[in-house]
């Protein structure tokens, strides 16, 4: 199961994920991704992974693309802030 809720501010639109960003659930980000981007002109972009709870390659390369277009990438979770440092060239927070 996968779940979009975008979060329309003219600050900051925020894209919501829950469940497994994998497979054709990837291909769904992407175009909600594509479609709500093309209409709006927001200050900035988030995509919130707190609910996030796996990813694979695919995934991976969509989190790239947004944040290469300008988007913050917010993660909770040792392996999801591992994928954002991964993705951002940043540190690897420390999990305990």
């Amino acid at each position: 199961m996968f779940r979009i809720t975008v979060h329309d501010d003219p600050a900051l639109l925020t894209f919501q994920l829950e469940g497994g960003l994998v497979g054709p659930w990837v291909r769904e980000a992407e175009n909600c991704w594509q479609c709500t981007t093309a209409n709006k002109d927001a200050a900035g972009y988030r995509v919130d992974l707190t609910g996030v709870t796996g990813i694979d390659a695919a995934g991976k390369a969509f989190l790239a693309a947004a944040h290469a277009r300008g988007a913050e990438l917010v993660a909770s979770g040792c392996l999801m802030r591992a994928v954002v440092a991964e993705i951002t060239h940043t540190s690897i927070p420390e999990c305990g």
